[in-house]
């Protein structure tokens, strides 16, 4: 029987291909949505991994996200050196500063400031100089992507080429030296990321009585991180999260004060609805043209349960073959826009999440169809 209703299932090709089309095209939008919308979050917190080195982030007690600025006094570092716990504390600047382009224009660059003595915090894929070459004077450490596109440098005939080492700078109007080339993660904005000491960065920024964005702590072996961030809090007052923690903390900023998660759940709920009209009307109208088939078989004995055994594998065969169709190109869109500006994170929690709804949508689909099937009077076969 199981025979039977594949070859009912392909016999008639128009409206097998149109089923699939429909569960595909579900598939596949969930799949790609989803991705991007995982994407843009996990830029929100690029820079947290870029800085993995840190096992603890304290910071002001007001601070929402990685992005949201608010320095401390110099002397809240030596307060956390002296927790109980903390194997060492380095200071960490980061804030957004001008720099001025060959053109006249002015680009919103990613500042960071690491140590001066031990570069903690500093860029950890450097493809082109040292990170050891920040100690030069006025020395930055500029992010490729940053250096080719929005602070490339222009040419007498008009056209741009990439900021290169050698080359300068001029952040807030201070003269700054290129001395190498990183790669970082992609943050939400996009911006480029400049890397410099900490003192460095602190004259560049425009003078403030408070200048310390984060202070990076490493715990010492076998403490437990939980429980040194409560030590952290009860004495200092300040912020501490591991970096898991902060991660999380700046994806849910981002979702509860953005549009984003609308715009994206919008998109899938559209999907779904798409999908099971597209497949429901389909399947419908098959099962109902092969009613004199299943008429026939109920009339020669075969249960309600039969048929609708046959109905269910019909629908699970093209729910299957539509979520590795939808998939399969869900994750070549995202290969083949692996270089441009468009975040894409295919997560293996998404194909689940994708499985789940295709098996909804044929479930759906299949549950129109089985009313018929339950209510079919063998008798029908033998009209006209």
């Amino acid at each position: 029987m199981n025979a039977i209703a594949i070859k009912m299932l392909l016999g008639d090709r128009a409206k097998y291909l149109g089923i699939l089309l429909g569960v595909t095209l579900t598939s596949f939008l969930i799949t790609q949505q989803g991705s991007i919308f995982v994407g843009i979050m996990s830029r929100t917190f690029g820079f947290i991994v870029d800085t993995s080195i840190a096992d603890i982030w304290v910071m002001d007690e007001k601070v929402q996200f990685v992005d949201d600025s608010k320095p401390m006094q110099d002397t809240m570092l030596l307060r956390v050196r002296g927790v109980e716990g903390v194997d060492w504390a380095m200071p960490l600047y980061k804030s957004l500063l001008r720099a001025r382009l060959d053109d006249g224009n002015y680009q919103q660059c990613n500042v960071i400031g690491v140590d001066d003595t031990t570069l903690v915090g500093g860029p950890s894929r450097v493809i082109a100089g040292h990170r050891e070459d920040l100690r030069a004077q006025d020395a930055v450490i500029v992010d490729a992507v940053g250096a080719a596109r929005r602070l490339a440098k222009i040419q007498p005939d008009g056209t741009r080429r990439p900021l290169g080492i050698g080359d300068t700078l001029e952040l807030n109007d201070s003269r700054a030296v290129v001395v190498g080339l990183c790669q970082t993660t992609r943050t939400f904005q996009s911006q480029p990321v400049v890397y410099t000491t900490y003192s460095r960065a602190t004259r560049f920024a425009p003078r403030e009585r408070r200048m310390l964005t984060f202070i990076l702590v490493k715990a010492k072996p076998g403490e437990a991180l939980d429980e040194l961030c409560a030590r952290i809090r009860e004495t200092t007052g300040l912020a501490a999260y591991t970096g898991d923690e902060f991660s999380w903390m700046t994806v849910m900023y981002f979702i509860r004060n953005t549009g984003i998660p609308i715009n994206f759940g919008t998109a899938v709920i559209l999907a779904f609805l798409v999908g099971t009209a597209i497949a429901g009307q389909q399947f419908y109208n098959f099962t109902h043209d092969n009613l004199r088939y299943l008429g026939a078989l109920k009339a020669m004995g075969a249960g309600n349960l039969l048929l609708l055994r046959m109905v269910v594998l019909q629908a699970l065969l093209v729910g299957l073959l539509a979520y590795g169709l939808g998939v399969g190109l869900a994750s070549a869109f995202g290969y083949a826009m692996r270089n441009t500006e468009l975040a894409f994170r295919l997560l293996p929690q998404q194909l689940y999440t994708t499985g789940v709804v295709v098996l909804t949508v044929c479930a759906l689909s299949a549950a129109v169809s089985m009313i018929k099937v339950v209510r079919l009077e063998p008798a029908v076969v033998f009209k006209n």
